[in-house]
């Protein structure tokens, strides 16, 4: 199970340059993974377009 993760899945997009700079320190600056702070987004989108309830969120 090498390399392997049992919740999540590892996936490869292309950013705004400008954008992750300010990801990354953000990520950086509140010491929060940025794989948690994109798991946050993620599920502030679903909400937003209402693909999830709000209860379903796991993160703040």
């Amino acid at each position: 199970m090498s390399g392997e993760y049992r919740t999540r899945q590892t996936w490869t997009t292309a950013t705004d340059k400008v954008l992750l700079e300010k990801f990354r320190e953000l990520s950086k600056s509140t010491r929060i993974p940025a794989s948690r702070l994109l798991d946050e987004a993620i599920e502030d989108l679903l909400v937003k377009y209402q693909v999830i309830d709000p209860s379903e969120k796991k993160n703040p």
